[in-house]
């Protein structure tokens, strides 16, 4: 047996890849500037979603009506907004609902648009010619166009508006984890996994999975700046959270009632831009720390 068919028959019987490259890919992540920029607000983001209750100085629903649109002061770190609530401690609390939206809109991206993408992209046939037909049609919506037409069916509710950013965003993981699956499944050892009787959801798991999910990631992290300017869109039409609870572009779309309070629409539009940029960054970091274990 010659020394490359010994190597396909060694990757057809290897297990997954293990923790080992995950941890060297993170190390690698740590050492990237803007992908340690990016985990840092990431994780702080987390931190004060998490905590939000001790670190915010007052309920975020609490209106004090002696305090007006008071500009920035000691007793109001950032101001208030039109009827005396605390804008600080809103934009903590609004942090929540923004990793939600992060959080479970993507993911669930990810495991639907993953699954279709692998059985669409593994099968073949008609039905894969019918499923990217009608991703095309998805596509062909501009991303807030089609969010909101879902929003006009479901109804204005941060739920809704979570289904709808998911809705949107399955297309692109079906695209890209077919035409990653399309060529994984054309090499070697995955041929010889199949010459050999592996069962397809062997050859799914074991061989072409680990070789599509380093892009998924990276893909997933920018998708994630998209849903929150998405959900920070829909919530400054009103169509997102509901009043009183606090949401970044809901905030943003008050202020443009108080041109001259020029606090109520710089901080949560900071947060915003904050947010948005540090997910770019990690998705730069990623795409790079994970770069080795793709091309492997």
């Amino acid at each position: 047996m010659s020394a490359s068919q010994q190597a396909v028959l060694a990757e057809v019987h290897a297990a997954p890849r293990s923790a080992g490259a995950y941890r060297m890919a993170f190390r690698r992540l740590l050492r990237h500037k803007l992908g340690r920029i990016g985990l840092f607000v990431l994780v702080l983001m987390a931190v004060v979603a998490i905590a939000a209750p001790l670190i915010a100085p007052y309920d975020p629903t609490e209106p004090f009506y002696e305090a007006l649109l008071s500009p920035p002061s000691w007793a109001f770190p950032l101001g208030t907004d039109e009827i005396g609530r605390d804008i600080l401690s809103r934009i903590i609390y609004g942090t929540r609902i923004s990793l939600e939206v992060i959080v479970i809109s993507v993911a669930a991206a990810l495991i639907f648009g993953s699954l279709i993408g692998i059985a669409t992209g593994y099968a073949g046939g008609w039905a894969d010619h019918v499923v990217m037909r009608v991703m095309d049609g998805l596509q062909a919506f501009p991303m807030l166009v089609l969010a909101l037409a879902v929003i006009a069916v479901l109804g204005p509710d941060l739920v809704n508006a979570i289904i709808a950013i998911t809705i949107v965003n399955i297309p692109g993981f079906v695209r890209l984890v077919r035409g990653q699956v399309l060529v994984v499944r054309q090499m070697d050892h995955v041929q010889a996994a199949r010459c050999l009787g592996a069962p397809d959801w062997r050859i799914i798991a074991y061989h072409i999975w680990p070789k599509v999910i380093g892009h998924v990631i990276v893909y997933a992290s920018l998708r994630a700046s998209a849903a929150l300017l998405t959900e920070s869109s829909l919530a400054f039409l009103g169509l997102g959270a509901q009043p009183p609870e606090p949401s970044w572009g809901q905030m943003l779309s008050t202020s443009m009632q108080h041109w001259d309070a020029w606090w109520m629409s710089l901080f949560p539009g900071i947060a915003i831009f904050v947010a948005v940029l540090s997910l770019n960054f990690l998705g730069d970091g990623l795409r790079d720390s994970l770069d080795v274990r793709i091309q492997s």
